[in-house]
């Protein structure tokens, strides 16, 4: 499977070029155009109703497309922002809900409860993303890579979490040391992570910018 990530960093759209008896599987409705000598499917996305079930807690949707046969495939996330790649290589990775876009079809996704990032405000649930093959994350806005080092730390705003690669481990704690200044700062909570291991956040925050549109129309109304 060879793919390409075009059109980036704000209406980044990802071609994936297929060969015969290769397969690979997408969110529904990530699917932009697709040659003619390409087969498009919809499954469940999970075993099973337990299976399923676990899968739309990691953000997956119910059903998933999955493509197979010979020519390109061109998705995209429903959202402006960015595509990132990152080869599992037999490694998880864990992901903000809904940063799923696509993968190779042995990819395995489940949930991981996060009580963390409950507190920090974003979903209970992380993605857990295992196998040996290519995922596709999607963000709103650039994404950024910051490798750690062993011992090294690094504080992202809870709103702008793309990934990080397990290992990473991180806690929720106050943007400043000062609870009034959190609050004057808008900052509130950030997560600090520990490295070794890459960090992924974006540099949009999508829920502040609905809340940004919230207002404009409250005010228009007004």
């Amino acid at each position: 499977m060879k793919y390409s990530i075009e059109n980036g960093p704000a209406f980044t759209t990802l071609k994936v070029e297929l060969a015969s008896g290769e397969d690979f599987r997408s969110e529904g409705g990530a699917m932009v155009g697709m040659s003619s000598g390409i087969d498009l499917k919809t499954e469940t996305s999970g075993k099973g109703i337990l299976g399923i079930i676990k899968s739309m807690f990691s953000g997956e949707g119910m059903f998933v497309s999955s493509y197979s046969g010979t020519g390109e495939v061109y998705l995209a996330p429903p959202t402006p922002g960015d595509i990132m790649a990152y080869d599992l290589g037999g490694k998880t990775l864990y992901a903000q809900n809904g940063a799923y876009l696509a993968g190779s079809s042995d990819l395995t996704l489940s949930a991981k409860g996060s009580m963390k990032a409950m507190i920090s405000g974003e979903d209970l649930f992380l993605q857990k993303i295992t196998g040996q093959g290519t995922v596709f994350l999607n963000s709103y806005g650039v994404i950024i890579e910051k490798e750690l080092a062993a011992g090294e730390s690094y504080r992202v705003d809870t709103g702008h979490i793309v990934a990080f690669e397990e290992g990473v481990n991180y806690s929720v704690r106050k943007a400043s040391k000062s609870i009034i200044s959190s609050f004057l700062s808008k900052e509130g909570l950030v997560c600090e992570f520990q490295g070794p291991g890459k960090l992924y956040f974006q540099n949009r925050d999508l829920k502040g910018f609905a809340k940004l549109l919230k207002s404009l129309t409250q005010i228009k109304k007004s």
